[in-house]
């Protein structure tokens, strides 16, 4: 049986409908245009779960703010926000939210969390839209594409809404591809937290959705998933390609200090990354 028909007798679910098309013209292995020898190497910062009120609201309001100083110092090209913003989604806490990102003196581009967007529907995405801004678009910056999910579509699919970004997310997968640039992709919900085949749980997304995503980051040349929510550092290796939740500003369930990740990308096939500590833990202020 051929490819085609092979194609026709498939039943897809919602999510390979959006992927199929690129599935099927991502055999090759993706060859970088630019060479390593012309590339630029640029740093960035990571952020997880600055949540705001999960370690206690003060607590979390200085952790971030030494964040932002500590990052200020260190002038990266610019920082990503994996998710959970804050931890109870209203006025009061994007303002705040808002007010400390504004300190930043470097591009900060966020990702939408659960506590962020919640078991999403039209209401609680149109708030986080207004008031936050897009919740997944794409970014290019010195030959890599940043690609900025909404993984709550994934995890908790909401009708239409979840079609969209499925389809989004492969057509610019697919869009990297062809023009040869390396991708990482930047949200929430990590893809699996010890192994690809565990069972989900609350800490990561649907098996069949996993693999799914799996399957299309490595056909379009994705060299790293960076994620937080677990609140535990995790980095896994899945043939090559790095997962990484990093630290979190607000409260850590693995008792490691609160701080963020400094990633050096080194060329268009190498990214390593760092952990670095906020010099000030603020432990007076925990909510106990």
């Amino acid at each position: 049986m051929t490819v085609l028909n092979n194609l026709r007798a498939f039943k897809p679910s919602w999510i390979q409908v959006a992927f199929i098309g690129v599935i099927v013209c991502s055999f090759v292995t993706p060859v970088f245009a630019e060479d390593d020898a012309k590339f630029e190497p640029f740093t960035f910062v990571q952020l997880c779960d600055t949540q705001l009120g999960m370690g206690g609201y003060e607590h979390d309001i200085q952790t971030f703010r030494q964040a932002v100083k500590q990052i200020n110092e260190m002038d990266p090209d610019f920082v990503v926000i994996c998710g959970d913003l804050v931890n109870t989604a209203n006025d009061t806490s994007f303002v705040d939210f808002k007010t400390i990102k504004s300190d930043l003196t470097v591009a900060c581009y966020c990702a939408p969390g659960n506590h962020d967007v919640g078991k999403p529907d039209s209401k609680a995405l149109k708030r986080y839209r207004e008031t936050i801004g897009k919740d997944y678009f794409s970014l290019k910056h010195k030959g890599y594409t940043f690609v900025f999910t909404n993984t709550q579509l994934w995890k908790a699919p909401l009708k239409g809404e979840s079609e969209k970004h499925a389809a989004w997310v492969a057509q610019i997968l697919s869009e990297a591809k062809q023009n040869q640039s390396p991708v990482m992709m930047v949200g929430h919900f990590p893809l699996f937290v010890k192994k690809p085949d565990e069972k989900e749980t609350y800490y990561n997304l649907p098996i069949e959705t996993r693999h799914q995503l799996l399957d299309l980051y490595k056909q379009n040349g994705v060299l790293a998933v960076l994620a937080g929510h677990t609140h535990t550092t995790i980095i896994n290796d899945y043939d090559g390609m790095q997962l990484v939740n990093g630290e979190v500003t607000s409260k850590s369930f693995d008792k490691r200090p609160l701080g963020f990740r400094l990633w050096t990308v080194e060329s268009l096939q190498t990214a390593k990354h760092e952990f670095v500590p906020l010099t000030n833990q603020f432990e007076e202020l925990k909510q106990k």
